[in-house]
């Protein structure tokens, strides 16, 4: 497949739902799956390099997703983190393609601090980077980003004596993820028999996103599924509605 045209703006936002559900049918333990997950996304984001897609986001967990796990998944889930970040903030090819590593939700809240300094070290390494740009949404809701900026847009509201004009460009501007663009293709794994968005993942950034659902268990989401989601959208953009 050859490269992505206008790559300056495309933007693909992955939802990688069913590793809990791939390891339960392989009769593994939950945080095998979650490893196997971990796997795909590094191969993922090694083809969308290549592809040249410009931006590309994971949603990695929920805000609740580490306080409603058992103990045991929890812990290895971290350990899990820790390996894929360290091995992705020293990979050639991340410094190569001049990627930028961005961290987005209330991990800075629920992480140990281990983990926090690998992924502090990863955006330093690469807040640089402007060819490409790599995000991981950690312990991120949509709804806490939204009420983040409106609790932001209150305080400045108080704080102003000559009162304050609330523009869509504000909200944005105060949103935990207002750095990300707005997406162009969310992918969503798993779905089985219920394609939807979940816990308001990117709200602001979605509202004109187009939609690709598979069935497969994210860890069954190979390479090949992925280029296929993308030449699917491009299609579906050159027919522009035909």
């Amino acid at each position: 497949m050859s490269k992505i045209e206008n790559k300056k703006s495309f933007h693909v936002a992955i939802i990688p739902d069913g590793n809990r559900r791939w390891a339960k049918g392989k009769g593994m333990k939950p945080w095998e799956g979650h490893k196997a997950g971990a796997d795909i996304i590094e191969e993922i984001t090694k083809e969308a390099l290549d592809l040249g897609i410009k931006c590309l986001s994971f949603w990695g967990s929920s805000a609740d997703n580490l306080k409603k796990r058992p103990l045991e998944e929890k812990k290895a889930l971290l350990e899990i983190y820790e390996t894929y970040f360290e091995r992705l903030i020293s990979n050639e090819e991340i410094y190569k393609k001049e990627t930028r590593i961005n961290i987005f939700g209330l991990w800075e809240e629920q992480f140990p601090e281990r983990l926090k300094k690998i992924l502090k070290e990863g955006v330093n390494k690469t807040k640089n980077h402007t060819k490409h740009f790599l995000n991981f949404l950690l312990a991120y809701n949509g709804d806490d980003d939204i009420l983040h900026a409106v609790k932001r847009i209150s305080q400045k509201v108080r704080n102003s004596q000559e009162g304050v004009e609330i523009t869509k460009e504000m909200i944005k501007e105060n949103l935990i993820t207002n750095e990300i663009p707005d997406v162009d293709l969310i992918i969503r794994t798993g779905v089985n028999g219920d394609p939807h968005n979940s816990a308001g993942f990117l709200m602001w950034q979605t509202q004109n996103s187009q939609y690709h659902f598979s069935e497969k268990l994210f860890p069954d989401f190979k390479v090949e599924e992925f280029r296929k989601a993308i030449q699917q959208y491009v299609l579906r953009k050159k027919r522009l509605g035909k």
